[in-house]
């Protein structure tokens, strides 16, 4: 049987995952500054779709095989890296351009931030060894359908409400990213971080 300790310890390792710096931070981020509240809870939404895939195929145990295999683990990565320096790099070439007008209305780019962050997050073989690697150490050996369906739907819930809490604090503070110097520099730094990250990715 599964214990409320081995809960709370599998949600807090999975809380630490999603606060720290990394492709679904970076689009949530993103999102929530050029379309608001709306666009940022799109993403968390994108992600949180990817969080619950990963975590399906890890509990029942089919990302074991992505996880086993190089050759698979090789093109998903390289797969991944090119979706992450192809948002990067229109990111950036945004930024070049500078033409930028008034922002978007808050609800416009909804679902083009829930396709990019679900892509961007099925698409990061990291998240099928992170949970290939943490799944083992909290979930218990025989557990029951029931057992397995929580330690699913966990990861999802802590990504959820993480996100959530992003999304409305970054698109709270929207007004102030209005003048085109600041988008500018929010294309920027973010393009620039999806750039390293998936060359980062690429090379690990």
């Amino acid at each position: 049987m599964t214990t409320w300790g081995q809960v709370l310890g599998f949600a807090g390792v999975v809380l630490l995952a999603a606060m720290s710096p990394g492709p679904d931070f970076a689009m949530v981020l993103r999102h929530s500054l050029v379309s608001g509240r709306k666009g940022g809870l799109a993403a968390m939404l994108g992600v949180a779709a990817g969080v619950l895939v990963w975590s399906v195929v890890a509990v029942f145990g089919l990302a074991g095989l992505l996880a086993a295999s190089a050759e698979a683990y090789f093109v998903v990565k390289l797969i991944g890296a090119a979706y992450l320096l192809y948002l990067g790099v229109q990111a950036l070439r945004a930024a070049r351009r500078g033409e930028y007008t008034e922002l978007p209305r808050a609800d416009g780019n909804s679902t083009r931030a829930f396709r990019q962050s679900l892509v961007g997050n099925v698409l990061n073989p990291k998240c099928a060894v992170f949970f290939v690697a943490l799944v083992p150490q909290f979930l218990p050996a025989h557990a029951s359908f029931a057992d397995a369906a929580l330690f699913v739907l966990v990861p999802v819930a802590v990504t959820v409400v993480w996100f959530t809490v992003v999304a409305n604090v970054v698109g709270a503070m929207r007004r102030m990213f209005t003048k085109r110097r600041v988008r500018r520099a929010i294309d920027t730094v973010t393009g620039g971080l999806l750039v390293a990250l998936g060359v980062r990715l690429a090379a690990q």
